[in-house]
């Protein structure tokens, strides 16, 4: 039997089973009803009882930092206190305190001034008023939250002329909604008003747009159904004895997959267990501090499989091996983040990283991770090497010339399309989320998704190694992590793109700030799917040599 045959009939029953797998799955998603694990006992309120109404920050699309509630002069409660937040909570910038709004369950009440009184007037200094002024240019909105549910984000000037009513009949007065009613201000005083405007900016969700998710899914389902298999055999045989040949820098690609590992992990189990709905919105901060703790814990599989690769690979330092695994994309992201927390303390923001929860990270990093690294290279490096099925030749073989379609940055070119065409839709809102303060809930979408990623990224990495090794280029290690990871350059322009059409900034540490963690999106993207791409990529070679006699 030819290796084609074999080849292309094992990747037919493997995508066929996959197509079904993934067709059910759709159907299930479909009929399935929306449930809610919000991970907390539900709070009953009876008539009068009152609601506690909490801020959580203020901010802006335009300038992407963060402040909290009372760094401007708003009326002040009796005695503020802020809530103790969790880690997710601290590095989103929430800063989450009481406000002296009193709100009582199902008892209407008109709009009141809550500051400002004949009796205790509240004047502003030049300073303050200057703040205020630069807030309301920036567009700045307050995030409000009740029982920990968030329920609208409101402009900074609505509410800065519900907090403070002018007495003097001189200044001049302005119109504010409050309660769904329009409210005009004369020297008489405050008048509901019969136009129907509206201030009050409600707290977006993607619910409407479920048409669009739905059509992404089914027309790349089409699109995997109608794929032909265009395989045809050539001379992959003749590289026999140099495919298995080891790479240049193994440690470094062993390590680089090893993170790609912990990612992938990592990220699985927190979209099935958002799915699940145990990751709601009104768990502030879970997703954020289960991705942190998962990303620690997961090091165990990552340095397993990279200690195990790094020994077929010849590798013989274990322990400097084991220390590249744990610090090298961890130590990017780390040193990346700091720079970033530099511009933002200067910003005085509340989105700058404390001083103590970045020294509580750095112990998580090598109190939990790099342990946990160094105990799964161990085990990986001590267990059998993969079962290459033919011997590598002394000699390297020469590559012939290779056609212009065959060069590196074409094939990340051609490899990036199909994935990132599986998400571009729920990247769009994921990006809306991130950058526009926007609420994402469909996370069923996204782990279907997610398995459409992997589908797609393991498909296009086996097709791009096949015509390398039909070129009888056998230096597939590397090209095929490179090319896997096509889809993050398609990532990035798509960043530049959202940067220039949807957002409005224009100062430069905020655009620092977005191209800074845009970095950080697209390489840990990058690690993910090349490292999906390369073991796609690594059984299917394994297979097919391991199927056809070498004479």
């Amino acid at each position: 039997m030819s290796g084609a045959l074999v080849t292309s009939g094992a990747r037919s029953a493997t995508g066929s089973w996959l197509l079904r797998y993934l067709l059910l799955l759709l159907l299930w998603l479909h009929g399935t009803g929306s449930f809610y694990v919000p991970g907390v006992a539900p709070i009953n309120f009876h008539w009068n009882d009152p609601v506690e109404i909490k801020a959580v920050k203020l901010t802006s699309s335009r300038t992407q930092l963060p402040y909290e509630y009372y760094s401007l002069p708003f009326c002040q409660p009796t005695e503020i206190t802020y809530k103790a937040e969790n880690l997710g909570e601290v590095l989103r910038g929430d800063r989450i305190v009481n406000t002296p709004f009193q709100v009582f369950m199902n008892v209407e009440k008109k709009c009141e001034v809550l500051c400002n009184f004949p009796n205790k007037p509240v004047t502003l200094t030049v300073e303050q008023s200057k703040l205020m002024a630069e807030r309301i240019r920036e567009d700045y909105y307050v995030h409000l939250i009740a029982d920990n549910l968030p329920v609208l984000s409101l402009s900074i000037f609505s509410l800065s002329l519900l907090h403070f009513s002018s007495n003097s009949e001189d200044e001049k007065c302005s119109s504010v909604t409050c309660c769904h009613h329009h409210w005009k201000c004369s020297k008489s005083g405050w008048t509901e008003s019969t136009e129907q405007l509206r201030v009050v900016k409600d707290v977006p969700t993607h619910d409407g747009d479920l048409h669009l998710h739905w059509w992404a899914v089914i027309e790349y389902f089409l699109f995997l159904l109608l794929q032909e298999d265009t395989m045809e055999e050539s001379g992959w045989k003749l590289v026999h004895g140099d495919v298995f040949r080891p790479p240049q820098y193994p440690m470094i690609l062993s390590s680089l997959l090893g993170s790609g590992i912990q990612l992938f992990c990592m990220i699985l189990i927190v979209i099935f267990v958002a799915m699940l709905g145990m990751l709601s919105p009104s768990s502030r901060g879970a997703l954020m501090t289960t991705a942190c703790f998962l990303f620690m814990f997961m090091g165990v599989f990552g340095g397993f499989f990279a200690g195990r690769l790094y020994r077929t690979l010849k590798g013989h330092r274990w322990k400097k091996g084991a220390f590249c695994t744990a610090t090298l994309y961890p130590g990017v992201v780390f040193g990346i983040c700091f720079v970033l927390n530099c511009f933002i303390w200067g910003k005085h923001s509340s989105g700058a990283v404390p001083f103590p929860t970045m020294v509580a990270l750095l112990c998580m990093w090598f109190g939990i991770s790099l342990p946990l690294v160094y105990l799964g290279y161990y085990f990986g490096f001590r267990k059998q090497p993969y079962d290459n099925p033919v011997r590598t030749n002394q000699i390297p073989r020469q590559i012939p010339e290779q056609r212009w379609y065959m060069n590196k940055f074409v094939g990340i070119l051609m490899a990036g399309i199909l994935p990132f065409g599986a998400m571009f839709i729920e990247l769009f809102f994921i990006f809306s989320a991130i950058w526009e303060n926007q609420f994402y809930y469909l996370f069923g979408f996204l782990f279907l998704v997610f398995i459409i990623l992997v589908v797609s990224c393991s498909q296009i990495s086996i097709v791009m190694v096949y015509f390398q090794l039909c070129a009888e280029d056998y230096r597939w290690w590397w090209r095929t992590f490179l090319v896997s990871g096509g889809s993050a350059f398609y990532v990035l322009i798509y960043a530049v793109f959202y940067f220039v059409n949807k957002l409005d900034i224009v100062e430069f540490i905020p655009s620092l700030l977005y191209f800074g963690y845009t970095a950080l999106m697209v390489l840990s993207f990058w690690l993910l799917t090349g490292t999906i791409g390369f073991y796609a990529a690594y059984m299917f070679v394994r297979k097919i040599y391991a199927a056809v006699k070498i004479d």
